[in-house]
């Protein structure tokens, strides 16, 4: 059996008043021998925004910014933005986020070339009514009936854990995002494709961008992605959370899957069993219960550190030998 080791909490919320409540759902990246941590911050109203810190090793917090990196600006994230992913493309930032503004949960993006300075770019994730995704879809047999059951009476549904692939694949920006219970994937020369007509096409061939759907009894519910995907000689590794439901309530656990390199579409390999699960006192009892939710990662040598929000409280770490991962999913392949 693959060894994960829990290394314990790295982050937890202060008095300051934007994160007085909880921190969680980290976005991490090493630049040089600093661990840049951007992360959801929530005070006591429950409203979101993104704060700031570095690490000079995996487990170290060097310094932590007294106030919001950023909070929100506009209308679509005036309620929060939360759980943050980050890459760095061609010389730039791609933070994405989740925009809530009371009612609605959608994907964002912010972009930045120094971590300091953010351009909102808006939603990148569509906008659709329940209604209208039905009509879509509607001649879609194979489709999981659960789409119909989580998202039937929503606005907007709800499309959340936008992460991205940390280049470009066939010289398109490509995308992790989920509508439950799938993980789904956009792909487009630039963000100017993203018009009603793209969105329409999209739904009327969505089977077509799915990548992952639930499969083992631990994300038997749905799936979201996690981790930005790291590339391997062997394929796309992907962290993601798999989510049970269990007498208690819904239970998040840390998955692992192996993704094909030019066609991330194609699955090579999946974890059979939950990479890591809730078990510690801060991962079972918080603001969410049973809660462990994979954001970010950073690779040191062969050992992975995985970044997680704790119980929608904290943000606590885990690592795992890379190679030995890697082989774990290859003994497993689709």
């Amino acid at each position: 059996m693959l060894e994960v080791k829990k290394e314990g909490v790295v982050l937890r919320q202060t008095d300051s008043d934007f994160e007085n409540d909880a921190v969680l759902n980290p976005a991490v990246i090493k630049d040089g021998d600093v661990i840049h941590m951007l992360y959801r911050a929530v005070h006591k109203d429950n409203y979101s925004c993104i704060g700031y810190c570095e690490l000079d090793s995996p487990l170290h917090v060097s310094m932590r910014n007294p106030k919001p990196l950023l909070d929100p600006r506009f209308d679509y994230e005036s309620h929060g933005m939360e759980d943050p992913r980050i890459v760095r493309i061609e010389g730039t930032y791609y933070l994405a986020y989740v925009a809530f503004d009371g009612v609605n949960a959608l994907g964002a993006l912010a972009t930045s070339t120094d971590l300091q300075h953010f351009e909102r770019r808006g939603i990148i994730v569509p906008k659709i009514k329940y209604d209208d995704f039905d009509r879509l879809t509607k001649n879609k047999s194979d489709l999981n009936e659960k789409y119909l059951r989580y998202n039937r009476g929503a606005n907007y549904l709800a499309d959340k854990d936008l992460v991205f692939f940390p280049r470009r694949i066939n010289g398109k920006l490509t995308y992790l995002h989920r509508i439950k219970p799938d993980i789904q994937m956009v792909a487009v020369h630039s963000f100017d494709e993203l018009t009603d007509e793209f969105w329409e096409n999209y739904f009327l061939h969505f089977e077509e961008s799915i990548v992952l759907a639930p499969k083992y009894p631990h994300e038997v519910s749905y799936v979201g992605s996690g981790c930005p995907p790291i590339e391997t000689e062997h394929g796309w590794l992907v962290i993601y959370h798999g989510v049970k439901d269990a007498i208690k309530g819904y239970e998040y656990a840390c998955c692992a899957a192996l993704l094909d390199i030019d066609d991330p579409c194609k699955e090579i390999a999946r974890l059979p069993y939950p990479l890591f699960k809730p078990e510690l006192d801060y991962e079972l009892k918080g603001d969410v219960d049973d809660v462990c939710f994979p954001t970010g990662t950073v690779l040191i040598g062969d050992k992975l550190y995985i970044y997680y929000g704790a119980a929608d409280e904290l943000i606590a770490c885990a690592s795992v030998s890379l190679s030995g991962l890697i082989e774990e999913l290859l003994a497993n392949r689709a």
